[in-house]
């Protein structure tokens, strides 16, 4: 039987106890749906504008309540989960945005800090500086899952395809992406680069989104998707809460990797 993941969207506010009942509850509905694996977006627990609250709800790796939440919703929901990002307290004061996957006992099985940081301004006026609020993660990360070999990235790491290169060396099969791409750079770029990193790579990509307005002058693209690794996109959730589901048919990888065999003619290193 072919393993199922689901790919998780909100709309993520201030809110920590809204926002973990509105995992709690999509989290259910992807297991009761057959899925094995689900991802949540980026900051899945809060979307603040405001650092001291950001720094408020931080907590110390292997500690705290949204640690726990994640660790209750996989075990009740017996699914291995992606938990999005949560922001972790670093050693230099600043936080690391970090992906923990927990499997369906509740185990961490990795955590994951994302390495490129968003400095950039967005046409139509977003400015972002997470290097000032965020340490910079430096390992990149792949492990075995339900779903397969499962690499962990997060949103602005989608543009640095050199990092999806260097997974291939750790037999990557699929990717997962928690996301919180803001509306214009996704209307531009979210599904084109999405589709060409599973095209280039020949990996199911999980990439699950935030969606709507947060807070005044935040607002996410959202489109939540689900693509093989021949680029189609197997499940779509556009807008709001809810989710993308798709069963991933590694048969169907294998012989695309056998009978388009461009992972082998690589020839620069990378």
């Amino acid at each position: 039987m072919m393993p199922q993941a689901a790919v998780i969207q909100m709309k993520s506010s201030p809110d920590v106890e809204s926002n973990l009942a509105w995992a709690n509850l999509l989290l259910a509905q992807a297991a009761k749906r057959g899925a094995q694996l689900a991802v949540l977006p980026e900051n899945f627990a809060c979307m603040t504008a405001r650092s001291e609250q950001l720094h408020q709800i931080a907590e110390d790796f292997g500690n705290g309540p949204i640690q726990d939440a994640l660790v209750r919703m996989a075990k009740e929901h017996g699914l291995w989960l992606v938990g999005g990002t949560l922001p972790l307290r670093s050693h230099d004061g600043r936080l690391s945005n970090a992906c923990l996957v927990f499997d369906e006992h509740g185990f961490l099985q990795r955590r994951y800090d994302k390495i490129h940081l968003f400095d950039a301004s967005v046409p139509g006026g977003e400015t972002h500086q997470e290097s000032v609020q965020f340490a910079q993660g430096h390992e990149v990360i792949v492990i075995n899952s339900p779903v397969g070999r499962l690499g962990l990235a997060i949103c602005y790491d989608l543009r640095f395809p050199e990092l999806f290169r260097q997974m291939l060396s750790q037999n990557v099969e699929v990717i997962a992406l928690p996301a919180a791409f803001t509306q214009a750079s996704g209307q531009a770029h979210w599904e084109v680069l999405l589709r060409a990193r599973a095209i280039e790579n020949q990996c199911f990509v999980l990439a699950a989104a935030q969606e709507g307005e947060h807070f005044e002058g935040r607002t996410t693209f959202g489109h939540s998707q689900i693509i093989s690794p021949w680029g189609r996109v197997l499940s779509t959730h556009a807008h709001g809460f809810g989710m993308a589901l798709a069963a991933l048919d590694h048969e169907q990888q294998k012989a695309l990797r056998t009978q388009f065999p461009v992972l082998l003619h690589r020839r620069l290193g990378c």
